[in-house]
């Protein structure tokens, strides 16, 4: 992870959803997680690469649920960076999950996050509404908390010639998660790095895979 000293972020309201897709009537929903840095107060930039880098995700994932009343949305950090103790990415996507059950009960929802979109993702994922995680080369430094994740179905993919993140200690976090009473799951992937770009279309498919077969499929409509 890469580090960045900057001005405080504009603005108070923690993260935002931009929603890629939304029926009128949700019965799900999955929320992605970009990455970011270690540190860093500033705000995201407008052209932000990490979150781009989701957007095929995005859009595998919502043809994989195509028929599903499924709410597929991306959240905005206040923050570009984890901030230690902070834990400003985290934090959002706790926000985040709030307002969601405000606005549509208590639905399941899969988080999918990359990099710190991962680590945010995994501590996040003690909300009620989380029905597992779909974490894509994540940030998964040793002692990472794994107690609240008892009960929720977790998917690390990385490749294990990432220089950015450490897969091994992936492994290490999915087997401490298991041990928490996690259904949790990693999985090489051959190519991609950190970035995910060589091979992307695989990343792709499997996290689709994943994300849908996490979710409850909706009853015929009679």
């Amino acid at each position: 992870m890469t580090s960045e000293a900057a001005p405080a972020a504009r603005g108070s309201v923690e993260g935002r959803l931009v929603v890629r897709g939304a029926p009128a009537v949700p019965a799900a929903a999955v929320i992605l997680l970009h990455g970011g840095r270690s540190e860093g107060l500033g705000v995201p930039p407008l052209v932000n690469l990490p979150a781009l880098r989701m957007r095929p995700f995005a859009t595998a994932v919502t043809r994989a649920l195509a028929g599903r009343d499924v709410l597929v949305a991306e959240l905005r950090y206040r923050h570009r960076g984890w901030n230690g103790g902070r834990r400003d990415a985290a934090r959002d996507a706790e926000a985040a999950l709030a307002r969601l059950r405000e606005r549509a009960g208590r639905i399941p929802v899969v988080l999918v996050g990359h990099s710190m979109g991962g680590r945010a993702a995994l501590s996040a994922a003690g909300d009620p509404l989380v029905r597992g995680v779909v974490a894509l080369a994540p940030w998964c430094p040793p002692g990472e908390p794994v107690a609240h994740l008892a009960g929720r179905a977790i998917y690390v993919l990385h490749d294990e010639t990432d220089r950015i993140t450490s897969a091994q200690e992936s492994w290490d976090f999915v087997r401490r998660a298991r041990t928490a009473g996690a259904e949790a799951v990693g999985i090489p992937m051959p190519t991609g790095g950190h970035a995910m770009l060589r091979g992307a279309a695989r990343w792709h498919r499997r996290t689709a895979e994943l994300t849908a077969a996490l979710l409850p499929r909706a009853e015929p409509r009679g």
